[in-house]
């Protein structure tokens, strides 16, 4: 890999054996071991221990969870934070969880769209959720750093599961925790 690296280097012109590189190739493959560390993790495994006391039908949110991840069509970074609403049938997981499952989600090459669906399927399937709400606010560096390099767009996504999307109350309920 580290050669790779080193061959990254030649293609664009600069110059390997240059001090401040040579350390570069080990650097960049410990950094992407961070990176690209949500390959190496079972989501389902982050909210199987799920607890049945304290259950309850209401709403549970958390908001503003912050996230990193790496544009699979660019290889460039986008980052924000996401909001994640879910509706327990009698199991809730510890609130870490949920933070520690976007990780696993956004420390994988990956598109936005695709990232929010996966959280809010993967909360249906393993929490057997009545419903659930994932909204992705993001910064995207293909759309700042080249293209058409608009400094302040910020793409909104969101999945819509089971009582979220057949309740335009409960939708709105969540849309007004998130937003406050």
């Amino acid at each position: 890999m580290e050669d790779c690296i080193r061959s990254f280097f030649d293609y664009i012109g600069e110059n390997k054996a240059r001090e401040g590189l040579l350390e570069t190739p080990k650097r960049v493959i410990k950094s992407w071991e961070h990176l690209y560390s949500g390959y190496k993790s079972d989501p389902k495994e982050v909210l199987g221990k799920c607890f049945s006391d304290g259950a309850c039908d209401e709403m549970v949110v958390l908001k503003n969870i912050e996230f990193y991840s790496v544009c699979e069509h660019h290889l460039l970074p986008f980052f924000g934070k996401i909001s994640i609403g879910y509706i327990p049938n009698s199991k809730v997981v510890g609130i870490s969880k949920h933070a520690i499952l976007v990780e696993v989600f956004s420390r994988r090459l990956q598109i936005q769209e695709k990232m929010t669906g996966q959280i809010a399927d993967t909360i249906m399937e393993v929490l057997q959720a009545k419903g659930a709400m994932v909204v992705a606010e993001a910064q995207h560096m293909c759309m700042v750093m080249r293209g058409v390099e608009k400094q302040n767009s910020i793409m909104i996504t969101s999945a819509v599961r089971g009582l979220f999307k057949s309740d335009h109350r409960t939708r709105e309920e969540f849309m007004g925790h998130i937003r406050n």
